[in-house]
């Protein structure tokens, strides 16, 4: 069972996670110019990304272009759009619902038992914002990869990973760890979160009922004055 600053902490990572995610998204720095052979201009470098191509020039002009047609472009930019779009989404309801379940907020009032659940579906939920994000950033380094080693490729047609994919690979760990820490916070059948709550109704004076009266004997007490 985590303690409140460690939750804290994981909390913050994956939150750090998400916005990371957002600016993997925005950025053209999916796949950039690979400068091999001997023929090859240094002016300019070329940036692709999942919304939008850039030509970077040494002079410090860039262009950019959207993509003009969505259904024209390759399997993997559409299916990077829609898991880094439902990622960014997914993000943001992991963090309204694990702000709830922290031990520091009243969210969810006393219950420690909801307390509990709310922070481990929050946990699952940074998990598979993390999934999302590690799928379409994965797959787009493979094709690089393959078309790079590949010799039926033309040299300019070739291309290098991006700083957006180390930088999608940082946040999707992020968040899966991060969700892995806070999903330990499971609920235990009437304690609440498993350790780190036991004795703490003596601290907080609570009511706890009487001890009961030890007799061998089914005949009831008497009562001396």
């Amino acid at each position: 069972m985590v303690n409140t600053g460690l939750q804290l902490i994981c909390f913050t990572c994956a939150v750090a996670g998400w916005i990371m995610a957002i600016a993997v998204t925005a950025l053209p720095q999916w796949k950039v110019t690979a400068f091999i052979g001997s023929n090859i201009l240094t002016s300019e470098i070329v940036w692709e990304g999942i919304w939008m191509n850039c030509i970077y020039q040494t002079t410090g002009h860039m262009q950019c272009k959207t993509y003009d047609s969505m259904l024209a472009l390759p399997s993997d930019i559409q299916a990077a759009r829609a898991l880094m779009c439902i990622a960014i989404f997914l993000g943001w309801l992991s963090c309204t619902v694990t702000c709830c379940g922290l031990k520091c907020t009243t969210c969810a009032g006393e219950d420690r038992n909801v307390k509990a659940s709310i922070a481990l579906t929050g946990g699952i939920l940074f998990i598979v914002t993390g999934l999302c994000v590690l799928v379409p950033v994965s797959w787009a380094a493979n094709n690089v990869v393959r078309d790079f080693y590949n010799p039926a490729v033309p040299l300019v047609h070739k291309r290098e990973l991006g700083q957006a994919i180390y930088l999608g690979w940082a946040a999707a760990v992020m968040l899966i760890l991060s969700g892995a820490v806070l999903s330990s916070s499971c609920p235990h059948p009437d304690r609440g979160y498993r350790r780190g709550y036991e004795g703490r109704d003596y601290a907080a004076g609570r009511p706890t009922d009487p001890p009961k009266p030890i007799s061998n004997s089914t005949q009831p007490l008497k009562e001396y004055v």
